[in-house]
């Protein structure tokens, strides 16, 4: 029996594919933000324990689902969990309506913005087929749900609270992410796929005093717009033009009235490298620049907080080859690209490099072609306007299709 009829063997059958549909809705109309996914714990839970896998809570909301089929390899399968602030304007019926509380009480929207949804739906779906076929393969898979990861929290708590103390440790991790590209393609970047990511937020000191007299206070709105301007030439005047690097000021909020100078000023800045040396550099530069500034203007030393740190998302190069291999056979050579290094970040390499095994993880199709090719740009991952739509059938699928094409590589019969 060869790959190509193992795997149309492991297909959905309708019955399945409506289930994933009914099941991608359901997780994309109840979000809920990073590390608080408590309602989104319990659903997956219950829905891995009647597949029969054995679970257990990890880092909190995390939950991992051990599929034991005798023994063989030993494979992880990664999917993430948490959504996004942001009020959904996608205009799916089943659009999400969840409004969620950030660490300081704010109320605000929740949305699945990133395509988390589509990737919790998949592992559910591939688990099931996986748990209803045993006799096409031998062995074990992790299947992990992690939360957190868009604040590079959940990997680290899973790691941090002993997964692979609790579940068998893999050989490899496989993961994938819903992209804005054609749904019935994947895309696998061998290397270095993802950039590593830092974020920090700033807090500014100044001298309160009135508007009409600057002189008896010290501005921190001039002296943090000073930072900002002078952070956008670390990227053109001190790294080199073979490498890369991004440098975003994201967020700046100072004062509540335009007669007051206020006493402080805050802003958050988030950094994009793939190479460890130019991460440095930069964030010393940054560090530099802020410090420098705030003594320019005689204010206090400021204060720099880091909210989050991703690493970098390295695809082993000789497993990126088979698995490259492996998707041409299950969705044919027309559906599978070879892609070029994203700025975006990810942390799902931390299950792999904690273990010293490797990783691969790759970018699932998300859009129908017409859209790809129309002349509107496609929603951007974080937007309001961010899902599949008419597409989400064909995503899931082909998901489902690459996950158990990925798994099989490894555990399947006959492979």
């Amino acid at each position: 029996m060869t790959a190509r009829t193992i795997l149309d063997q492991l297909e959905l059958d309708h019955a399945g594919a409506a289930k994933l549909l009914e099941t991608y809705k359901y997780l994309h109309a109840n979000p809920e933000l990073s590390m608080q996914e408590y309602r989104t714990a319990k659903f997956l839970e219950e829905e891995l324990t009647s597949l029969g896998l054995e679970v257990f809570r990890c880092g909190g909301t995390g939950v991992v689902g051990i599929l034991r089929n005798g023994d063989g390899p030993i494979v992880g399968y990664r999917a993430d969990t948490d959504a996004l602030p942001v009020k959904e304007d996608s205009g799916v019926e089943y659009a999400s309506t969840a409004v969620g509380h950030l660490e300081d009480g704010t109320e605000v929207p929740v949305m699945h913005a990133c395509g988390h949804d589509t990737h919790m739906a998949v592992a559910l779906a591939t688990a099931g087929l996986l748990a209803a076929r045993t006799e096409a393969w031998a062995g074990t898979v992790v299947f992990i749900l992690q939360p957190g990861e868009e604040i590079a929290a959940g990997a680290k708590a899973m790691v941090a609270d002993g997964i692979w103390d609790k579940a068998p440790r893999p050989e490899i991790v496989f993961g994938q992410h819903l992209m804005g590209s054609r749904a019935g393609t994947v895309t696998l970047v061998p290397g270095p796929a993802m950039a590593m990511a830092d974020s920090w937020k700033v807090t500014v000191h100044g001298k309160g005093s009135h508007g009409s007299a600057p002189e008896q206070g010290i501005d921190p709105i001039v002296c943090a717009a000073s930072m900002v301007v002078r952070l956008q030439t670390v990227v053109s005047r001190e790294i080199g033009g073979r490498d890369t690097a991004v440098v975003t000021v994201g967020t700046f909020h100072s004062g509540l009235k335009e007669n007051v100078i206020p006493d402080r000023a805050e802003f958050t800045l988030n950094v994009r490298t793939f190479d460890p040396a130019v991460r440095d550099k930069v964030l010393a530069a940054l560090r530099r620049i802020i410090t420098a500034e705030a003594a320019a203007s005689g204010a206090p030393e400021p204060q720099i907080v880091e909210l989050s740190s991703f690493p970098a998302c390295y695809n082993d190069l000789e497993e990126s080859g088979k698995a490259l291999d492996v998707f041409r056979e299950a969705l044919g050579p027309e559906n599978v690209e070879v892609g070029s290094p994203q700025m975006a970040s990810e942390d799902v390499g931390l299950f792999a490099e904690a273990i010293g095994v490797p990783n691969v993880y790759w970018f699932l199709g998300g859009f129908t072609q017409e859209r790809v090719e129309s002349a509107q740009p496609l929603p951007a991952h974080h937007s309001a306007f961010f899902a599949p739509g008419d597409a989400a059938e064909m995503a899931l699928a082909t998901g489902v299709k690459a996950a158990t094409a990925a798994l099989m590589s490894k555990i399947g019969l006959g492979f």
